[in-house]
Formats: structure tokens, sequence, C-alpha cells
């Protein structure tokens, strides 16, 4: 069984296999239930970057569900 990496429910990076914990907001919780996948290389010209507030290219979630 392949098990989903965490996001951070706050920046919604997809965070490396075996971390549990954003280094950008390590008070933040991190799931492992979040949907949709952008991978954003060059934040400054990406237009989905600029409408999701990413300025750190990286892998990100689309949605964060925190129960």
């Amino acid at each position: 069984m392949v098990k989903n990496p965490f996001a951070c429910s706050e920046c919604h990076q997809i965070l490396a296999d075996g971390i549990d914990q954003c280094t950008r907001h390590p008070h933040a919780p991190v799931s492992s239930d979040w949907s949709g996948y952008v991978v954003v290389m060059v934040p400054d010209r990406s237009e989905i970057a600029h409408r999701l507030n990413i300025e750190i290219p990286g892998s990100y979630a689309l949605k964060v569900n925190i129960r």
C-alpha cells in the first residue's frame, strides 16, 4: 500500500517522505488527507503560484483537509 506524504495545512507544501513537520510552519498541523497536486518551478513567472500565494519552488497540494 502506498502512503500519501504529509502536506502542511498552512502553506500546502507537500513534505518529503519521512518528514512530518513543515520547516517553514512548525506550529501548523500536517495531514496526509490532501488532494490536487501542482509543481511550481519558477514562482515569479507562474500564474498559479501567484493565485495560490506560492513564493518558493516545490510541490504543493491544492486542498489540505485537517480533522
